[in-house]
């Protein structure tokens, strides 16, 4: 690579549903925007690559496989040759919309934890109308989580708030079965401890409710993967729902489509705010680079979008934010 010339972001072109055909154009509409892009993948299976660099691999990882046995049979696959070239200072960042598990395995075996992190964790933005989006986190990494686990990720997901979003005193909110402190598992009442008390870093605003969410009054929502990932799923097809439902009704007679001609230049923008696909994908916490991971059913848009994002987190220094952000249990 000629001195000067900005590290590219590898892709996984073989991640997802619909790999690698939306994959490579998603990749191609980031390049034509500016940002040097490679694909990974088997060259017979990534196809006309459209004019970008192919780093070549022999094996895939399927969405169906189990992620770590995957990860540590497969050397050559797709996603963990991605991470490699981040770690072997060939590439920038590293952007998969295949199996989420796989990815966090690659990402976290091949680039290492950031020093102190117990373990990785998923931060997905959740709109917020006329606000910065609110953090979820953990939303799939680890379904089974400590109260210090918990805690670190408060800790890196109010610092990612502040070098994303710039918010500048991040709040922090515990998902939960109530507001008062002695509601929830015993897990959730622990961790209500550790983050209430002074030493923990952060701005703990107190419990919040599954119906927060969507508007939440805090800028994170901390939970285990099992749980954030259910309600993530919830809530985008509480959206997906909501937005079909009104599509139906503005179409049934004469008044209705007269009335949907008025309200589709207002609620379009708000659909098209809450589509994964604007926001590209999730940036994994706690690993010693950036890795992104998009939805698996990810359109072209979709990757682009994770593309743009993750070249953002490494011009911010995300990592250099989470790394100070960690603090003794």
């Amino acid at each position: 690579m000629p001195d000067g010339q900005a590290l590219p972001v590898a892709v996984d072109a073989m991640g997802g549903d619909k790999a690698p055909g939306e994959v490579v154009a998603g990749a191609r509409a980031a390049a034509d925007q500016g940002i040097p892009v490679v694909l990974v993948g088997p060259p017979e299976q990534v196809g006309d690559p459209l004019g970008l660099e192919v780093v070549a691999c022999t094996e895939v990882i399927g969405m169906d496989e189990d992620p770590a046995q995957s990860v540590r049979k497969k050397k050559d696959a797709s996603i963990v040759r991605a991470a490699e070239l981040v770690r072997d200072g060939r590439a920038a960042a590293v952007v998969s919309a295949g199996n989420t598990g796989a990815a966090m395995a690659a990402s976290l075996l091949r680039l290492g934890r950031i020093k102190g992190v117990i373990r990785p964790c998923i931060a997905t933005p959740i709109p917020r109308p006329g606000a910065t989006p609110v953090l979820l986190c953990d939303a799939g990494a680890n379904a089974e989580c400590t109260s210090e686990m918990l805690l670190q990720f408060a800790q890196m997901a109010a610092a990612h708030a502040t070098s994303r979003y710039g918010v500048a005193e991040p709040t922090v909110g515990l998902l939960s079965i109530g507001e008062e402190p002695t509601k929830g598992t015993p897990l959730v009442k622990e961790t209500h401890a550790r983050l209430a008390d002074r030493a923990s870093g952060v701005r703990f605003y107190g419990n919040v409710e599954g119906r927060d969410l969507s508007g939440a009054p805090v800028d994170v929502v901390v939970t285990d993967g099992f749980t954030g990932n259910v309600a993530l799923k919830t809530l985008e097809g509480a959206f997906r729902y909501m937005f079909t439902t009104i599509a139906a009704v503005i179409a049934t007679d004469e008044q209705t489509r007269a009335a949907g001609d008025v309200l589709l230049t207002h609620l379009l923008p708000i659909a098209d705010d809450l589509n994964p696909d604007t926001h590209g994908g999730a940036i994994l916490l706690g690993v010693d680079g950036v890795s992104v991971i998009s939805h698996g059913s990810a359109s072209a848009r979709a990757i682009t979008n994770a593309v743009l994002v993750a070249k953002e987190m490494v011009d911010k220094d995300v990592v250099g934010a989470l790394r100070a952000a960690i603090r003794p249990s």
